[in-house]
């Protein structure tokens, strides 16, 4: 019967956030405050989890994960040797030079597809 007392009820706001917590489930106000103070902890760490993974998502913007399907260009030795760019369709067999740091006709590709969206969005 002691639990229905208002006596040992127990009601904690944290004021920066006004997050409140309502506890009335133990015999005595120091075991309910106990309990209070433990369930608003977890509540501000589950808020300063979400806060901290929006800033992590924000920061990291439009990542693009590196899996199978999600490649930019594909590579072929053998039996012919061919680079193709997936964004843009260009295709080169001048793979040594690919391999060498040549990119100058797949990046110029792509600023042309890229600039053509541009223009399109904004009519």
């Amino acid at each position: 019967q002691n639990v229905n007392k208002v006596e040992t009820a127990v009601r904690i706001t944290h004021l920066p956030t006004g997050i409140s917590v309502r506890c009335t489930q133990e015999r005595s106000q120091l075991q309910n405050r106990e309990k209070a103070m433990i369930i608003l902890k977890a509540k501000l760490l589950i808020i300063a989890q979400e806060q901290q993974a929006k800033a992590i998502a924000e920061i990291r913007g439009d990542m693009v994960e590196a899996s199978w399907g999600a490649q930019i260009r594909n590579y072929v030795f053998h039996p012919y040797q061919l680079v193709k760019d997936l964004r843009t369709g260009v295709e080169t067999t001048a793979i040594e030079d690919v391999m060498a740091g040549d990119l100058e006709a797949f990046i110029q590709a792509y600023l042309r597809q890229e600039n053509q969206v541009l223009q399109e969005q904004a009519v």
